[in-house]
């Protein structure tokens, strides 16, 4: 009996060999599948035994009230949780009246892959029934990153004893959901969510269509099959082999939650039944139920025509293009080899078709964060995304830009002007009702304005900075101009608000935020001029462009001349360190275990704040300031979040602490897949597999945008023989190759680029690469102030690459 599960290295999958049914869940989130749209988790074919179900559709919610003990002016009323929505991975199988299930009879193997280059995930059990008939079973599942509301999968049980089998294909909506623990991170439950408005089921297909309760949004499922019996020669004899052959019949029942298709035949040893079965979503909040069922329909119609084959060849031509723009091959370290490459694998699965909708913080891997959408997709996702895969970046933007509305509505109704984007959200509307921590984070608006900039250097599309990125950005800027305002000596202050740093709150000039709404106000004075016609049209003139200008020069950045540090707020240096020798690993996360208004007084980081600000604005810090500020705030972060390490890595590479540089790779690369924070079971830390590829390029490859124009300082680790990334650039794609001695940048394809390379200029052309040497830490290019030293028992785990 197989008891426990083993994820081999390897630099294309992930494999889990055996089953482990205490971590469960934590698979089932590695193993989760997704389009942007659509989200399957890597629940088990048979449905039991489960950790955590999960289907998925971007933007399906139900919404629900938030309480407060005491009624405060502008508190959010409603909350919005994501939703399982019918589950269409279901088959069930059953062995001479037996059912299949791991738990009982024998499991002689268990097998499953995830393949990063096809898209499918692939399971192979042998099982013997507690009556000793065994069987083999194969199945491969995809959700289509090309017809995007389309699901299928591929099942085949294989006799080895003469058997009778039962396989029953089921859609099911309203399954049982295990009870949550009580961290507040959790999403919340919501039971039977899903209300039946029709059900139907016949021959081989059957649909259920449900709408929810409050918000007030219809969803279907539906599903067909194509089915092989041992007699089936090829796909075309399928009907009239069925027709013939005695040993196979197929039968369909449906209930208001429950539709099934159930195929029944008697196998010889050696003998194969095969089920195709794909499933289609659909879902609106203003589509009447033919108009949603009918979508469902026709997707179906599609998916059969294209059938199991050509919706596998799609998904490989899918991810072929897209390997060849993102692909990072590292030599030295097989771990962070396979982590890049899955994280890559799962960031695009989270916004590849999400078109129009957000990238949620665990994308659709699973429920937690109730689902919502964060400043992380700003910050760290889409700095991924951009390089990568841009036209998934643009379309998050777009979502932000689609949900304009409720933000100016939130900023009305807070008493200021332009737009306030809300902390968390599904559908827009602000969903935190813990305001020093939410809505005090002002500073997502200057991530979406950066991530907009960034968007706009990398890709060039002038249209989406004149139909999109002007508004967001003028929006943003009109909020700073709005919060903050001059003092006595004529400095811009923005004071009461929340940065990054979440053991801080409503703080004044938040280093951070300050330095972000700068660079907002800039760059939509500049997007403005570029855009005259539009930006008057937006009601922009030349006096509101030339007041962002001046509260951007006058942004006051505090700075401890004592220290010779800058406070991640004003005051923060002058508060009382934590005592962190007291605190024992129990303690942590501290958030569980302290009060708030205890860390909001004492000097301690929950994540990178004020280091954050010198990887995203570094032109605003000396390298010397980094060195310093960069020491100081190791001995205070505890990285209770795991938005922190890929950052920490960022800038230790940066200040030439390489080995700690590899320590925080190393910790942001395998956060789920050896779950460090002990809550990947609720879904993968979009962020954090973001981190990866950031600590690499950006820590690693010294990657940062001058004014747009690509920057490289690369320096490599002990271990770490070779590291190539490639990046998509205003339509071209650059290949940049780092080993210990050089760096050679290659442009496969369009017109010349021209790049930095350890602040030198150089121009690249298509027709031949250039090698530059990497410089040596050590050789009095970077300052030196000591060896940073992290909290008693924070450090992060010493890396050595495997020998």
């Amino acid at each position: 009996m197989i008891t426990h599960s083993v994820y081999t290295e390897e630099p294309w999958c992930l494999r889990e060999s055996g089953l482990d049914l205490g971590v469960l869940a934590q698979s089932e989130s590695l193993f989760a599948l997704s389009n942007g749209h659509l989200g399957w988790r890597g629940n088990l074919d048979e449905g039991e035994p489960h950790g955590l179900p999960g289907s998925y559709l971007n933007g399906v919610y139900e919404s629900r009230p938030l309480p407060y003990a005491e009624a405060g002016y502008g508190y959010p009323e409603a909350g919005q949780t994501v939703i399982d929505v019918t589950n269409g991975k279901l088959i069930r199988l059953l062995v001479d009246d037996q059912p299949f299930d791991v738990r009982y009879g024998q499991l002689v193997a268990h097998e499953r892959v995830l393949d990063f280059r096809t898209g499918l995930l692939t399971r192979t059990v042998q099982w013997v029934s507690p009556g000793g008939r065994g069987v083999r079973v194969h199945s491969q599942r995809l959700v289509s990153l090309t017809q995007r509301s389309v699901a299928a999968i591929y099942y085949e049980v294989e006799a080895l004893d003469e058997v009778r089998v039962v396989l029953q294909s089921e859609l099911m909506a309203n399954e049982a959901l295990p009870t949550s623990d009580d961290d507040p991170r959790q999403a919340a439950e919501l039971r039977a969510p899903l209300l039946s408005e029709q059900y139907a089921c016949a021959g081989t297909g059957g649909s259920l269509l449900h709408h929810t309760a409050l918000s007030g949004l219809r969803v279907g499922a539906g599903m067909e099959h194509d089915v092989y019996g041992p007699a089936t020669a090829s796909p075309s004899q399928v009907r009239s082999s069925l027709e013939q052959a005695d040993s196979v019949s197929i039968a369909a029942a449906s209930e208001p939650d429950l539709a099934r298709v159930t195929v029944t035949a008697t196998l010889r040893p050696g003998q194969r039944l095969r089920l195709i079965k794909y499933v289609a979503y659909g879902w609106s909040a203003v589509r009447s139920q033919p108009a949603v069922a009918d979508q469902i329909a026709a997707a179906l119609t599609v998916a059969r025509q294209s059938g199991w084959p050509g919706l596998v060849a799609e998904q490989r031509d899918y991810l072929d293009e897209f390997w060849a723009g993102a692909d990072v091959v590292l030599d030295g370290d097989p771990r962070v080899q396979q982590a890049v490459r899955f994280s890559l694998f799962h960031l695009l699965q989270a916004g590849a078709r999400a078109e129009g909708r957000a990238i949620p913080a665990k994308g659709l891997t699973g429920p937690g964060y109730d689902g919502h959408a964060f400043w992380d997709t700003e910050s760290f996702a889409l700095q991924v995304l951009t390089y990568t895969a841009p036209q998934a970046a643009g379309d998050a933007l777009r979502w932000r830009h689609s949900i304009l509305p409720q933000a100016r509505d939130r900023a009305a109704q807070l008493g200021l002007a332009g737009a306030v984007f809300p902390w968390r959200t599904i559908a827009g509307h602000e969903c935190s009702g813990y305001w020093p921590a939410g809505t005090a984070a002002f500073h997502v608006g200057a991530d979406i304005a950066d991530a907009v900039v960034r968007y706009l250097n990398v890709t060039g599309d002038t249209s989406f900075e004149r139909d999109i990125g002007l508004e967001l950005l003028a929006e943003t800027a009109r909020l700073w101009c709005s919060l903050g305002h001059y003092d006595a000596q004529r400095g811009f202050r923005i004071d009461g608000v929340t940065g990054p740093d979440e053991y801080s709150a409503v703080a004044d000039n938040n280093v951070y935020t300050n330095l972000m709404a700068q660079h907002n106000l800039l760059s939509a004075a500049d997007a403005a001029g570029r855009h005259p016609d539009r930006a008057r049209h937006l009601g922009i003139d030349a006096e509101e462009a030339a007041a962002w200008r001046a509260a951007a020069r006058s942004m006051v950045i505090p700075y401890d001349h004592d220290l010779g540090v800058h406070p991640q707020a004003e005051g923060f240096t002058s508060h009382e360190m934590w005592d962190f020798a007291a605190t024992t690993d129990e303690h942590y996360p501290l958030l569980l275990h302290a009060p708030y208004f205890d860390l909001y007084r004492k000097q301690v980081v929950k994540q990178a704040d004020l280091v954050l600000a010198m990887h995203l604005r570094g032109e605003a810090f000396t390298p010397a300031q980094k060195a310093r500020n960069f020491c100081y705030y190791e001995a205070l972060t505890v990285r209770d979040s795991s938005l922190s390490a890929c950052t920490q890595a960022v800038l230790a590479a940066e200040t030439g602490h390489l080995e700690l540089a590899y320590d925080y790779l190393t910790e942001a690369a395998l956060m789920d897949l050896h779950n460090l924070e002990l809550n990947t079971r609720d879904g993968l830390h979009v962020a954090s597999l973001a981190g990866t590829w950031i600590a690499l390029v950006a820590g690693l490859g010294g990657l940062r945008d001058r004014d747009g124009i690509l920057a490289f300082t690369p320096r490599l680790p002990a271990g770490i023989t070779r590291l190539v990334f490639t990046l998509c650039v205003r339509a071209r794609r650059l290949s940049v190759e780092i080993t210990p001695r050089t760096t050679t940048y290659r442009l496969r394809e369009g017109d010349p680029l021209r790049l930095l390379h350890d602040g030198t200029a150089l121009t690249l052309t298509a027709a031949a690469p250039v090698t530059r040497p990497v410089h040596e830490p050590g050789d009095g290019r970077e300052p030196t102030h000591g060896a940073p030293t992290q909290p008693h028992g924070r450090a992060p785990a010493r890396q050595r690459p495997p020998r």
